[in-house]
């Protein structure tokens, strides 16, 4: 499924009454569920039995193996826009785009998510100081996922 289809679908669930969507075509199946008024895609399988955490068509840990943030730390969060693979560097071996310390500008690349082979610059979205990363490179991130926070 197409990350531009997925992203209407979320809209569409965070916007209606519906609390839950199940979608299977051809090349996969996925189920957006609707949690304190925010639509998240839970489960993505593939049509052979590969099952994926909500990764759009990249082969990954099992979903149960995502991480789960209890409580956002104080500051503000730079969350995901999309569901991906996130990454500090543009390739292995190149320099971090954030560290923690590092002073960021609304607009100033901090990360990108490879989301269905394409690589997405994820921007800050305000001024400040990044004072904690909160995932790991090569983790799986869902949409709405706090990032980094910025103060």
């Amino acid at each position: 499924m197409d990350l531009r289809k997925l992203k209407t679908l979320i809209d569409l669930v965070s916007d209606s009454n519906v609390s839950e969507l199940e979608i299977t075509e051809a090349e996969g199946k996925v189920r957006i569920v609707k949690s304190m008024g925010v639509a998240q895609p839970v489960v993505m399988q593939a049509a052979a039995p590969m099952v994926a955490a909500p990764v759009a068509a990249a082969p990954a840990a099992p979903a149960e193996a995502a991480p789960v943030v209890a409580a956002e730390p104080s500051g503000h969060a730079v969350k995901s826009p999309m569901v991906g693979t996130f990454y500090r560097a543009s390739s292995p071996g190149a320099k971090a785009f954030a560290e923690v310390g590092d002073v960021v500008k609304a607009g100033q690349a901090v990360c990108i998510i490879e989301a269905m082979k394409i690589m997405n610059e994820i921007e800050s979205d305000m001024d400040g100081t990044i004072t904690k990363i909160l995932v790991d490179n090569g983790q799986p991130v869902e949409y709405g996922q706090p990032l980094f926070i910025v103060e």
